[in-house]
């Protein structure tokens, strides 16, 4: 009987501690944990700089405002397609420097139109010149422009900013007159900063990611200016930073290396110049080396087009 008494009182106690390890759990799994995400704690850690990933493509989601942290730099990835979401106000966080990065598909940033408006033509056709070995053709007879597409909220970074120029006294015109805004062939609308190796420089006001440059040297006549050179620098002395856009020096005579781009020909719709993707900075800088027409360096008008660094 007393046996009896024993293992019944032993069955109820162990019954009574399986059902506190089963309703209990871990505290963390009650509180809210840190890879769920109701409760509100931070989604996860890696102190170390190791990496988050949900390869399978799954989100990585704090619905209840925690944040995702990597601080000894590590990335935050979700190659699958996923999206790193903090719904409830949480912060995306790497501060040892690495990347928040979604390459299967997460949300990117809108495309749209990039209109630029064209001043009147000034002449028909786009004859190549003669004895050029570095100028391309024209577009077709009926070729349409081709579409640009640029980030929403990309404007004319350079529209009213200050220009200065390797040569202080233009022959004709005045330095401003490269950002005003005017881009007419008439005559009185072009700067003439003289000849031999010339550039124009256009101080943006602040850093700025920048996407593509639009350049009317003068197109009151079928020419094509020699070895021109784009440049963004973060500094007015083009030593921090410095990326080179476009180069059309087949020569190499400015010793920044032989250009791939191609030599053209000036129209009515200026040449648009794309930027390769991550190019960044304050300072924009022109070069050329006089034209097929004479020896000298114009320019009529330079947009910028870039969205401001917060």
């Amino acid at each position: 009987m007393r046996s009896t008494k024993l293992l019944s009182i032993f069955t109820v106690t162990l019954l009574v501690g399986m059902m506190i390890v089963v309703g209990c759990g871990k505290k963390d799994d009650q509180a809210g944990t840190d890879d769920g995400t109701p409760g509100g704690g931070e989604i996860v850690k890696a102190p170390g700089g190791g990496d988050v990933k949900t390869p399978g493509g799954g989100d990585v989601k704090t619905p209840g405002g925690g944040d995702v942290k990597t601080p000894g730099g590590g990335d935050v990835k979700t190659p699958g397609g996923g999206d790193v979401k903090t719904p409830g106000g949480g912060d995306v966080k790497t501060p040892g420097g690495g990347d928040v990065k979604t390459p299967g598909g997460g949300a990117k940033a809108k495309k749209v139109v990039l209109s630029i408006e064209l001043p009147k033509a000034m002449f028909k056709g786009t004859p190549v010149p003669m004895n050029e070995p570095n100028i391309a053709k024209g577009r077709a007879k009926g070729e349409v422009r081709p579409t640009i597409k640029v980030p929403d909220g990309t404007t004319n970074l350079a529209l009213k900013k200050p220009v200065t120029s390797n040569e202080s006294l233009p022959v004709v015109g005045d330095l401003e007159m490269v950002t005003d805004g005017d881009k007419s062939g008439e005559d009185g609308h072009n700067v003439d900063i003289g000849f031999g190796k010339k550039w124009v420089q256009i101080d943006l006001g602040l850093q700025a990611n920048i996407y593509g440059v639009s350049v009317w040297h003068y197109h009151g006549q079928a020419r094509a200016y020699r070895d021109v050179i784009v440049e963004v620098a973060d500094d007015e002395d083009f030593t921090q930073n410095v990326q080179i856009v476009f180069n059309s020096d087949h020569d190499n005579s400015y010793g920044k290396g032989i250009g791939e781009e191609m030599g053209y020909v000036e129209t009515n719709e200026g040449r648009y110049l794309y930027c390769p993707k991550g190019t960044k900075g304050r300072f924009v800088r022109l070069h050329s080396q006089g034209n097929t027409s004479n020896d000298q360096n114009h320019y009529i008008e330079v947009e910028v087009y870039g969205i401001a660094v917060k």
